[in-house]
């Protein structure tokens, strides 16, 4: 028995497949991405980390900040985007980045790849210790370009 199998699509007789354009359902669905945290009143220089569509959601991203720190950067499944430190308390390694993303009671959380220890995305405590807690740094996305947040250390000092 031959069995045939043919490409069934919803264009228009004519409409080149390639041209997401040219029917406008064959487009890309928009992704909407939201600050999960919005800044402080307070000055802020802003890092560049990376274009916001080359995120995935439910992974971090590493950050390198001006002075040396580091944040972690999350895009979850909701379009909301955190960044919280990247090194972990408990063992001091640069690994938060490679965490798993959760919810405990409806707050987005970060699991430590190593230990487990579980974070709010929100305000970086540990949910299980809250003498513990990982810094949180706002986000923005301008033109596309996700941007981390440092806190000036004084108003006039910026970052290099």
């Amino acid at each position: 028995m031959h069995l045939t199998t043919h490409e069934t699509t919803d264009r228009p007789e004519g409409t080149p497949s390639g041209d997401p354009t040219a029917y406008p359902s064959m487009a890309p669905p928009r992704r909407v991405v939201r600050p999960g945290v919005l800044p402080p009143a307070r000055l802020h220089d802003w890092v560049a980390a990376c274009p916001v569509d080359r995120l995935v959601a439910g992974r971090g991203v590493a950050v390198l900040l001006s002075g040396g720190a580091q944040a972690a950067v999350f895009l979850l499944a909701s379009g909301m985007l955190y960044a919280v430190g990247n090194i972990d308390p408990y063992s001091g390694a640069a690994v938060m980045s490679r965490g798993l993303t959760g919810d405990r009671g409806g707050e987005p959380t970060i699991a430590s790849p190593l230990l487990k220890q579980v974070f709010s995305l929100r305000d970086g405590r540990a949910l299980d210790d809250e003498s513990v807690a990982l810094p949180v740094y706002a986000v923005r996305v301008v033109d596309g370009e996700l941007r981390v947040g440092v806190a000036r250390a004084a108003e006039g000092v910026s970052a290099a």
